[in-house]
C-alpha cells in the first residue's frame, strides 16, 4: 500500500487544511483568454464565480484561481492585468464559497492582493524561482504555499528537461525551494510540494514522476499535490486529442496519483475526477 502521511496545514484565515485522510480535489478556475485546458475561456467575473460554485457543488475541496496561463510557450502577463482578471472573481466569491481558495500565481504583488480578497493558499508554479519576494508575502499573511518543480520560463522549459536522475533531481530542486521558503519565514508545516507534471518534463519524465510518487513523498516529507489534468504528455499514450478531450487520459493519471499517495489532485473536470479519486482511494485502501 502506498503510504500517505497525514498533515495539518494552517492556511490564511485561521483555518486548517487536513491532508491525508483522503485525497482532496482541487478544481481549476482559469480566468484567462488562453488557457490550454478549457473548451472555452472563462473571463467574465460573474461566469467565473458561478463556475467556482458549481465545482464546489460537484465535489471540489479547493478552488485554484489563476489569471495567467503558464502552459509551455505562453507569454507572461503583467501583474496589473492578472489582478484585473482575478480580483473581481474573488470579490464575488467572498461569503459564498465554503471551500478554501488557492491563487495560482508566482508574483508577490498578485498574491498579496489575492489573500486580502480571500485566498488562503498561494500556488507558485515556479517554486519561488520567478519572484522570491513571494515567500515573504506568504509568511506575513499566514497563507499556505504550494511549491511546484519546474525549470525555466514557459518558452524555454522543454530545453531544460534534461535529468541525470529524474526523481533525485526533482526532489533536490524542490528541497531548494522549500529551504528558500523557510529561510524567508514560511513555516515548514504550511508547505505543500508539487512535482510539476508536464513542466520542464518530456512525456517520459511526467510518466516517470507519476510512477515514482512514493519515493518523492518519502524524500521530502511534505504533502504532495499532483496536477496531470489535460496536459500534453497524455497524448503520447492516448493520441493527438485537443486538451478538452483528454479527460479519459486524465482519469488514468489521477488514479495513478491517488494510488501513489497524492494528497491533492488538481483537475478541470471536477465531477468526473471526484469519482475517479473515490474509486482509486478505495482500491488503495484495500491493498495489502
Amino acid at each position: 500500500m502506498s503510504f500517505r502521511k497525514h498533515y495539518d496545514i494552517p492556511i490564511a484565515g485561521g483555518r486548517v487544511l487536513e491532508l491525508g485522510a483522503r485525497p482532496l480535489v482541487m478544481g481549476i478556475l482559469n480566468v484567462t483568454p488562453d488557457s490550454f485546458g478549457d473548451a472555452a475561456p472563462t473571463i467574465d467575473p460573474a461566469a467565473a464565480a458561478d463556475a467556482a460554485l458549481h465545482m464546489e457543488a460537484e465535489g471540489a475541496d479547493l478552488i485554484d484561481v489563476g489569471g495567467e496561463s503558464t502552459r509551455p510557450g505562453a507569454d507572461p502577463v503583467p501583474a496589473d492585468e492578472e489582478l484585473a482578471r482575478i480580483l473581481p472573481v474573488l470579490q464575488r466569491l467572498a461569503g459564498r464559497l465554503c471551500v478554501p481558495i488557492s491563487v495560482d500565481t508566482y508574483k508577490a504583488e498578485v498574491a498579496r492582493a489575492a489573500i486580502d480578497a480571500g485566498a488562503a493558499i498561494v500556488n507558485d508554479i515556479s517554486g519561488l524561482r520567478f519572484d522570491p519576494a513571494l515567500a515573504g508575502v506568504v509568511a506575513t499573511y499566514g497563507a499556505a504555499l504550494v511549491l511546484m518543480h519546474t525549470r525555466g520560463r514557459s518558452k524555454s522549459m522543454y530545453a531544460e528537461a534534461v535529468y541525470a536522475d529524474l526523481m533525485a533531481d526533482v526532489a533536490r530542486e524542490l528541497e531548494e525551494s522549500v529551504a528558500a521558503a523557510t529561510v524567508a519565514g514560511v513555516p515548514i508545516d504550511r508547505i505543500v510540494v508539487d512535482p510539476g507534471v508536464g513542466f520542464a518534463k518530456r512525456a517520459s519524465h511526467s510518466y516517470g514522476v507519476l510512477a515514482q510518487l512514493p519515493a518523492l513523498a518519502q524524500a521530502l516529507d511534505r504533502p504532495l499535490l499532483v496536477g496531470p489534468s489535460r496536459k500534453s504528455f497524455l497524448r503520447d499514450a492516448s493520441g493527438m486529442r485537443p486538451a478538452p478531450e483528454r479527460d479519459w487520459g486524465t482519469a488514468a493519471a489521477v488514479a495513478a496519483a491517488v494510488l501513489g499517495g497524492a494528497h491533492i489532485v488538481r483537475v478541470h473536470a471536477v465531477a468526473e475526477m471526484a469519482q475517479v479519486v473515490r474509486v482509486a482511494e478505495e482500491i488503495r485502501r484495500h491493498q495489502p
